[in-house]
């Protein structure tokens, strides 16, 4: 008996927020059979280049590896924004996958990317264009949000076409249930798609 696929969502989270998202996406995984959610996270990076972290974070899920990256069905990847672009741990640990990219393990594998900011309009679309062009480059099919999610039409804080988002300032970590259903819809529909290419 082989192995369950999964999907990885991987996510870098500073105050909670990205982290209380990819639990949501997680659960809109697990609403699809046949395929289980992976959650990994990456650690801080630190300008002092010769500080290191333990292998194991003291809570939360695992730190994300390079066979967590080949081996999964789909990829949906967060991160809280930093001027307009993904927070620098997360860059840093993509800029590690070069091995991922020359195996083309990830060539026509469905990806996601979802983002969190402290004010609405604090570069939401432009974080995760950024995250979905290291996605481009491994091959990977980028999939967004359809209109047909009502919330899409509902929210008045975060959620976008380009993925699912979460506006920070008011509510800090806590998610809106909008917010929520976006999250969820996201990792239902990468869930589906990664089931009906592996068929």
């Amino acid at each position: 008996m082989g192995v369950e696929p999964y999907i990885l969502i991987l996510y870098y989270s500073r105050h909670g927020a990205v982290a209380g998202m990819a639990r949501e996406i997680a659960r809109g995984v697990t609403m699809v059979s046949g395929i289980e959610a992976r959650v990994r996270t990456v650690p801080a990076v630190s300008a002092n280049t010769e500080a290191s972290t333990d292998a194991i974070p003291d809570d939360g899920p695992l730190y994300c590896d390079l066979d967590d990256v080949s081996g999964c069905a789909g990829l949906i990847m967060g991160s809280p924004t930093r001027f307009g672009n993904m927070a620098a741990p997360l860059k840093y640990f993509l800029d590690q996958s070069t091995p991922v990219w020359l195996s083309g393990d990830l060539i026509d594998k469905p990806a996601a990317v979802f983002t969190s900011t402290s004010s609405l309009h604090g570069g939401q679309e432009t974080t995760l264009q950024s995250m979905m062009l290291p996605l481009m480059h491994q091959g990977m099919m980028l999939l967004g949000l359809p209109y047909s999610e009502s919330a899409l039409h509902s929210t008045r804080s975060g959620g976008t076409p380009y993925g699912a988002s979460h506006h920070a300032h008011e509510q800090g970590s806590v998610l809106t249930d909008d917010e929520k259903q976006l999250c969820r819809a996201l990792g239902k529909r990468v869930a589906s798609v990664a089931i009906k290419l592996q068929d």
